[in-house]
């Protein structure tokens, strides 16, 4: 019994160690969900959200661990629409209680992600202002995602919009991406041969390599500026919104 509980605690310290939500919970407030919660693996591929389900617990991924939500339209096309990270969390956040899921969400980089019922939540919400705050500030992000994603289509092109995404991944997952060119021209609601075009050019200026079904960054800083201006404007929303502290940067 020693060593299950022993275990349980490791796996509770690797979830608010490597979530950037979970990060910012004082000792009080993780001790409100963290009784509930469970480290859970998610394969690559495996589909946690289907839209009209009803959500029944909130995930928060762990380390490298990257979920896309997409939405799916008429003759099998799909886009997406945001992902989220270890900066973050899916299901249940925006709707604040139980509501069915509006899009699909795919697990898209495999890993660890600390799963909790949407009723501990739910009351931890109800019992800690942090916890409500901290859920409402992370809905205004992941709004502003989809709003970002919605201008960053229409506007930017598609090897910016490509290098931005990469970007985004290098933040959760590292420098090593296990993504396929197919997947990759359906996160960006493209066909294959542009995208096949657009990573052979990063790839050409040296910002990228590529080799089965894995991009690797090779160059940040090149890759940032071949990027468009939406990345900088997400991080620097994540950071005034909600940033270390779960309450953002604090002006004046």
């Amino acid at each position: 019994m020693a060593e299950v509980m022993a275990d349980e605690l490791i796996q509770a310290d690797e979830a608010f160690a490597g979530n950037r939500l979970l990060s910012t919970f004082s000792a009080e407030a993780r001790g409100l969900i963290e009784p509930f919660g469970t480290l859970v693996a998610l394969a690559e591929g495996e589909e946690v959200l289907r839209r009209g389900d009803e959500v029944e617990a909130s995930l928060f991924p762990v380390g490298s661990t990257m979920i896309s939500m997409g939405v799916e339209l008429s003759g099998g096309r799909s886009i997406e629409v945001a992902s989220v990270g270890r900066e973050g969390a899916v299901g249940g956040i925006v709707s604040c209680g139980h509501a069915p899921a509006f899009s699909r969400a795919e697990v898209l980089i495999g890993g660890s992600a600390f799963r909790v019922p949407m009723k501990a939540l739910e009351e931890a919400k109800g019992r800690s202002p942090f916890i409500a705050n901290l859920f409402c500030r992370f809905s205004d992000y992941l709004l502003s995602q989809v709003m970002q994603s919605a201008a960053c289509t229409a506007f930017h092109s598609i090897p910016e919009r490509a290098a931005r995404w990469l970007l985004h991944a290098q933040d959760r997952a590292g420098d090593r991406i296990e993504l396929t060119q197919e997947a990759f021209a359906s996160l960006l609601g493209v066909q294959r041969t542009t995208v096949n075009a657009v990573i052979r050019e990063l790839q050409e200026e040296g910002l990228v390599t590529t080799g089965r079904g894995v991009v690797r960054v090779a160059d940040r800083a090149g890759l940032k500026r071949r990027a468009c201006e939406c990345y900088r404007t997400l991080e620097d929303h994540f950071g005034a919104v909600i940033g270390t502290t779960g309450i953002g940067a604090r002006r004046g």
